[in-house]
């Protein structure tokens, strides 16, 4: 019966090692898997990070993109301002060069006639270029006063009744530009 004994204590150990074996190798399968816990945390931090960084940079390029298109459209705004009268410029060179050739017309002419007709011809020239650009002279003498269109110099008293509030004389002649008043006619109106 000893050693049935001695064979039972031996045998007890052997359990008792082979629960701190066991016990041994769930130790590390637990630190294992806080380990593999918080290398999840780290990764989703970082994660996070890179996932900040690049939208920070997405901004940062924007940002770069709109401060770069500002500049742009502002000089090109500049060089509109620039030229934008370049092709009536260039269009009334011709009514220059006539007006030219006018003036020396006048210096050897004897008769007036004829200096009167080419002065008619290059102000009507003149006239029909700035129309086809979109400029049109509005009429006022007789037509109601309008401050949207006419700038009223003075009141007289009206020689009849139908001419009370009207325009009866225009000191200078108003002007639309694509239907936008550039300069409002200087006007007499009736009282």
């Amino acid at each position: 019966m000893f050693s049935k004994k001695k064979k039972d204590i031996n045998e007890e150990p052997i359990v008792e090692n082979n629960t701190e074996e066991q016990l041994n190798t769930e130790i590390p399968a637990d630190e294992t898997a806080a380990t593999e816990t918080e290398s999840v945390e780290l990764s989703a931090e970082e994660k996070l990070k890179e996932e900040n960084a690049a939208l920070n940079d997405k901004y940062l390029r924007l940002f770069a993109e709109f401060d770069n298109y500002k500049r742009r459209t502002q000089k090109e705004r500049v060089e509109l301002l620039q030229t934008a009268g370049k092709d009536v410029i260039v269009s009334l060179l011709a009514v220059l060069d006539d007006f030219d050739r006018a003036n020396k017309a006048m210096e050897n002419a004897t008769d007036i006639n004829p200096i009167r007709e080419g002065i008619a011809l290059v102000h009507h020239k003149l006239k029909n270029l700035l129309a086809q650009k979109g400029l049109k002279e509005m009429e006022s003498i007789n037509t109601v006063f309008d401050t949207d269109n006419h700038e009223a110099i003075t009141k007289i008293p009206a020689p009849n009744e139908d001419l009370k509030g009207k325009v009866i004389d225009e000191l200078e002649k108003g002007y639309t530009l694509n239907d936008k008043v550039i300069r409002f006619a200087k006007v007499v109106v009736g009282s």
